[in-house]
């Protein structure tokens, strides 16, 4: 039989970021889950504070030199790679000048949030997807940790609902405690259109803000996550009245076997 085949596009990695609860969790899980037999891609931005030479990150050519056009702007799309040997792990890195080379993640030295952030997520869900479709490699579980992975299960279920690559594959999106308190630009689902994508998948955001980005993320997902051990209260009562398969909080023990048989659940 095949081997099941889940793309995890993550937020944050340890060690290319600093060890938190979710960087933890893009490090450990798709190893986990590679060791107990599934094939795994792991994405994540390069982000500008990410040391390249100490990482070994490198470009692949034959990857890159495809545009996407975000608000009538191109901005090309750098892929690079580096390896996790411990973890017999390959991660690739969203990258572009315009979007990743600042030498932070989400927020400024003064703690401010980068205007462009709504404009980074649709670059960053567009770049995996796109390199995943290059790669010629088609998931049967794709895994969002975090909000800035939120719009791929937006794209894949409605821009790309038709392509072989995503056709059948299952979306889980975990939740965090990891909400951000800007409002994005007003005109941000008009830029974040893609063909088959409606407005009226767009209702649930109501304002361009964290509760809803999460709210359209949960709605176009086959399965939910907790991963933090609390989440913003409105975001767990969305959950509860979606009525989609929902797996709460598990430590750091449990949440590999967890998770796996998440996956399995919803390939059944």
């Amino acid at each position: 039989m095949e081997k099941a085949k889940v793309l995890f596009i993550s937020q944050e990695i340890t060690p290319y970021l600093p060890e938190t609860e979710m960087s933890k969790i893009g490090r450990y899980l798709p190893q986990g889950i590679q060791e107990l037999g599934k094939e795994i891609r792991t994405f994540m931005p390069r982000f500008g504070c990410i040391n390249e030479r100490r990482n070994q990150l490198h470009e692949v050519i034959r990857l890159s030199g495809m545009n996407l056009i975000i608000d009538d702007t191109d901005h090309p799309l750098i892929i690079k790679v580096a390896s996790i040997q411990a973890a017999r792990m390959q991660v690739y890195f969203i990258d572009n000048e315009d979007y990743f080379q600042r030498k932070a993640t989400l927020v400024d030295e003064n703690g401010a949030e980068f205007e462009d952030n709504d404009e980074r997520t649709i670059f960053f869900a567009r770049g995996v997807l796109e390199t995943t479709k290059k790669l010629r490699w088609a998931p049967d579980v794709v895994h969002c940790n975090g909000w800035f992975t939120a719009l791929a299960p937006l794209y894949i279920k409605k821009a790309m609902n038709e392509d072989p690559h995503f056709a059948n594959s299952k979306v889980v999106y975990t939740v965090y405690n990891d909400d951000f308190t800007s409002l994005w630009s007003e005109n941000f689902k008009e830029k974040l259109k893609l063909d088959g994508v409606e407005d009226s998948d767009l209702e649930v955001m109501a304002a361009n803000d964290f509760v809803n980005l999460t709210k359209l993320a949960i709605s176009m997902s086959d399965g939910v996550i907790q991963g933090s051990e609390t989440i913003n209260p409105e975001i767990s009562e969305f959950i509860k009245q979606s009525g989609k398969p929902f797996l709460g909080y598990h430590d750091e023990e449990s949440y590999v076997s967890a998770y796996n048989g998440f996956y399995d659940s919803l390939l059944d």
